[in-house]
C-alpha cells in the first residue's frame, strides 16, 4: 500500500493497540522484504558498551570530536552544551588533524566531528574544511560531520573533503523549534538545509528527536515528512533524555511506544530508506523496551542495543550484526 507519511502517521500515532501491532507487522515485513534479515547494531566508542553478544574491540575505533570543545552559544533547553562534554576537544584544524592522526594510530576507523552550534544554529566548520579532507584522503578514516544548519559554503567545503555523511536535527514544529532551539523560521530553515546538502551531493543522516517539546509529540510526524522530500541516505530516531542541569530534567521522558510509533511511520513512509534508533536516548529498561519496539517496528538498526534487544532480534528471526562506527552511516552496511 502507499503510506502518506501525514495523513496515515498522524493515525499510526493515535492507533490503538490492535492497530499498532497490525501496522508494526506491515513495517517488520517490509524491511525484510527489502533489507533481509540482518539487524545493524552499532557501539561507536565515544561511550563505552560491552555487553555478552558483544564487546567494543577498542576505545579509539569510532571516537566523537567536538570543534568547539564544550562551548555552545545556543543552549538548547534540553541539551544545554551538556552532550558536547563526552566529546573530545579539537578547537583547531591543527588539534584536528593531530587527534585524528593519533587515533589512526591506535586503530581507528572514523570520527564523528561535531560541535556546538552558533547562535544562528551553524557549528562552526568553515576554517576546517581543509584538515577534514587530510582525515580523509591521507588518514583514511570515515568521517560523519553533525552540521547544525548549513549554508552552501560550509555545504561545498564539506563536499571537497568528501566527508561520508552529514547528520543534522530536524524539527517539525516552529513553537518546538523557537522555543527549545531558538530559532526562528527553524523548519524551513532546516528544510533548506537538506535541500543545500542534497544538491551539493553529499549523503545525509537526518535525526528525528521524539519527545524535543519537553516529553511532548509536536511535530515529529512533520519532520519525517520534510527528511522524505530530500533522498536521505539514512533516517534516526532518537528520544528525549531528560537531562540533569537543564530546563528539561524533570520532563518525562517519551515512551518507548511512542518511538516505536515514529520508527514504523519513518519506515512505512520511506521503505527503502535504512532507519536506524539511535543512540541518544534514556536507559534501563526503556532502552530494553525501545531496542525491542525498533525491531518490530522494521529498523534497520540500533545503536548501543541491549543484550535484551539482541536476544529478542533472534526470536523475530533477525540476524545481529555489530559495528563499533557511527549508525547513521548504516546506508554503507545495507
Amino acid at each position: 500500500m502507499d503510506f502518506d507519511i501525514t495523513r496515515d502517521g498522524l493515525s499510526l500515532l493515535s492507533a490503538d493497540k490492535s492497530e499498532l501491532e497490525q501496522w508494526m507487522n506491515m513495517a517488520l515485513n517490509t524491511r525484510r522484504k527489502i533489507f533481509g534479515r540482518s539487524l545493524l547494531c552499532y557501539s561507536p566508542t565515544g561511550y563505552p558498551h560491552n555487553i555478552p553478544a558483544h564487546q567494543q574491540e577498542s576505545p579509539h575505533a569510532f571516537t566523537s570530536l567536538s570543534v568547539t570543545g564544550t562551548s555552545c552559544a545556543l543552549g538548547c533547553e534540553h541539551c544545554k552544551g551538556r552532550l558536547l562534554a563526552g566529546m573530545q576537544d579539537v578547537k583547531t584544524p591543527e588539534r584536528l588533524l593531530e587527534k585524528c592522526r593519533r587515533l589512526k594510530e591506535l586503530g581507528a576507523r572514523g570520527v564523528l566531528i561535531s560541535g556546538g552550534a552558533t547562535i544562528e544554529g551553524h557549528v562552526p566548520l568553515l576554517e576546517f574544511g581543509n584538515a577534514i579532507r587530510i582525515v580523509k584522503e591521507e588518514l583514511g578514516l570515515n568521517v560523519v560531520v553533525h552540521t547544525g544548519l548549513v549554508d552552501r559554503e560550509t555545504a561545498s567545503i564539506l563536499k571537497e573533503a568528501h566527508i561520508d555523511a552529514a547528520m543534522l536535527d530536524i524539527i517539525g514544529d516552529e513553537e518546538t523549534a523557537s522555543t527549545v532551539y531558538r530559532l526562528k523560521n527553524g523548519p524551513d530553515r532546516m528544510k533548506e538545509s537538506l535541500e543545500i546538502l542534497h544538491e551539493t551531493g553529499i549523503p545525509t543522516a537526518p535525526h528525528v528527536l521524539v519527545g524535543l517539546n519537553y516529553g511532548k509529540i509536536a511535530g515529529e510526524i512533520a519532520a519525517l515528512n520534510i527528511i522524505s522530500q530530500y533522498h536521505p541516505s539514512a533516517v534516526v530516531i532518537i528520544a528525549l533524555i531528560p537531562a540533569r542541569q537543564t530546563p528539561m530534567a524533570k520532563v518525562e521522558a517519551p515512551s518507548p511506544e511512542i518511538v516505536g510509533r515514529v520508527l514504523t511511520v519513518a519506515r512505512l513512509g520511506m521503505p527503502k530508506v535504512p532507519v536506524v534508533l539511535g543512540c541518544a536516548r534514556p536507559l534501563g529498561q526503556h532502552k530494553i523496551e525501545s531496542d525491542k519496539y525498533a525491531i518490530m517496528s522494521g529498523a534497520n538498526g540500533v545503536a548501543y542495543i541491549s543484550q535484551e534487544g539482541v536476544d529478542f532480534a533472534k526470536t523475530m528471526n533477525l540476524k545481529p550484526v555489530f559495528s563499533d562506527e557511527c549508525c547513521s552511516l548504516v546506508f554503507t552496511m545495507v
